[in-house]
């Protein structure tokens, strides 16, 4: 059962609103099997130029789908959004269920279709990896890591954090900010 959490950012979630995201997203369901409940988190934002952003979260156990759509108008963003969802499900739930299976989780299996297995076939050699790097860990603080990822032409760079020896991210967020992954008991 698929449950909502719908917010709004600079918009008034007004019903008509609302029964739209449940509709549209709410069609998502046939996807899983009946033994997966799951709150999806929507949050709808109005930007200073008038466009819509819509964002949902749908977290499953073991795996998370999220997608995010901007377009001029509200309606269009949730329909959007909910495309781009559900091509990832189509796109993955192979993989997904296969996973699920191969490490016992039957919890997060995607419902069967008939596509299911013409899909596998196609998508096999997607997700091979075809490069592995190794990285020596230097010891250094959120501005350095910031400054040299910056300094490579990436968009996150790997460290451990000089104060506390965990290993940290950092990265360029779509704003164009930095955000920052803290990765054990850092706090």
């Amino acid at each position: 059962m698929l449950d909502f959490n719908i917010r709004g950012e600079n918009i008034e979630v007004t019903q008509a609103i609302r029964d739209y995201v449940q509709k549209r997203v709410g069609k998502l369901q046939k996807f899983f099997d009946n033994n997966v409940d799951s709150i999806a988190h929507v949050n709808l934002k109005i930007h200073p130029d008038k466009t819509a952003k819509v964002e949902v979260t749908i977290p499953l156990p073991y795996l998370v789908l999220r997608a995010e759509e901007t377009s001029p108008d509200m309606y269009a963003s949730v329909d959007l959004v909910t495309d781009k969802l559900e091509r990832q499900i189509r796109k993955y739930k192979t993989k997904v269920n296969r996973k699920s299976r191969e490490k016992g989780f039957k919890a997060i299996d995607f419902a069967a279709t008939d596509e299911t297995v013409a899909a596998d076939n196609d998508q096999d050699d997607k997700l091979d990896v075809v490069r592995t790097k190794r990285v020596a860990l230097k010891p250094m603080d959120n501005e350095e890591a910031i400054l040299q990822m910056d300094m490579l032409g990436h968009d996150f760079f790997i460290y451990e954090d000089a104060e506390t020896d965990a290993i940290n991210i950092v990265y360029r967020r779509n704003d164009g900010r930095y955000g920052l992954i803290e990765t054990g008991d850092n706090q």
